[in-house]
């Protein structure tokens, strides 16, 4: 049996990317601007964990206008649910341990 620290996905893991999919597990689809507001990021750093969750095939982006506005959406793929499911049961696992329960 391995520790379950030698589960987390380095992909997910980040900080700025379990944010992303913590919010995209709570929505179908979560706006650019509301993705950058709700976890305080400047729009460059923000796209750029996103084209690496696109890359690894955990995220789709959607381009589109709402009215006369551009518009960027976010959703979290299949893929990604289960890898945001996956990192969670790791985390609660190796705080269990720390914490002595079973």
């Amino acid at each position: 049996m391995s520790h379950p620290a030698l589960r987390l996905d380095d992909v997910v893991h980040q900080r700025v990317r379990l944010g992303i999919l913590a919010v995209l597990a709570e929505a179908k689809r979560a706006d650019f601007g509301y993705l950058r507001d709700a976890l305080d990021l400047s729009d460059g750093n923000l796209s750029r964990h996103i084209q690496v969750l696109e890359e690894a095939g955990l995220v789709s982006v959607e381009k589109g206008y709402e009215g006369r506005r551009p518009r960027t959406w976010v959703s979290a793929t299949k893929r990604g649910r289960t890898a945001l499911d996956a990192e969670l049961g790791s985390l609660r696992e190796l705080i269990s341990r720390v914490d002595g329960k079973p």
